[in-house]
């Protein structure tokens, strides 16, 4: 199974919501303070660890991972 395919074939046919805790599911994977880092934010004088919305840039195969997991689940 292809989940891009699904998801686009999906998306075709009726709007699509993903829903859940993400806050727990990062959690979960126990990520540190270089995690919430990439290239362009390893100087950045404050901390970054918690800030879950920085991980779409700094570690987008955690933040795809989580959704495919919904996904799975049937979560649309």
């Amino acid at each position: 199974m292809d989940t891009v395919d699904d998801l686009t074939t999906l998306s075709d046919q009726r709007i699509i919501i993903i829903d859940g805790a993400m806050g727990t599911m990062i959690q979960q994977v126990g990520l540190d303070e270089s995690d919430f880092r990439d290239e362009t934010l390893n100087h950045h004088p404050v901390d970054l660890k918690g800030n879950n919305e920085m991980l779409s840039i700094s570690r987008p195969d955690v933040i795809r991972d989580i959704h495919a997991q919904y996904l799975a689940a049937g979560a649309d």
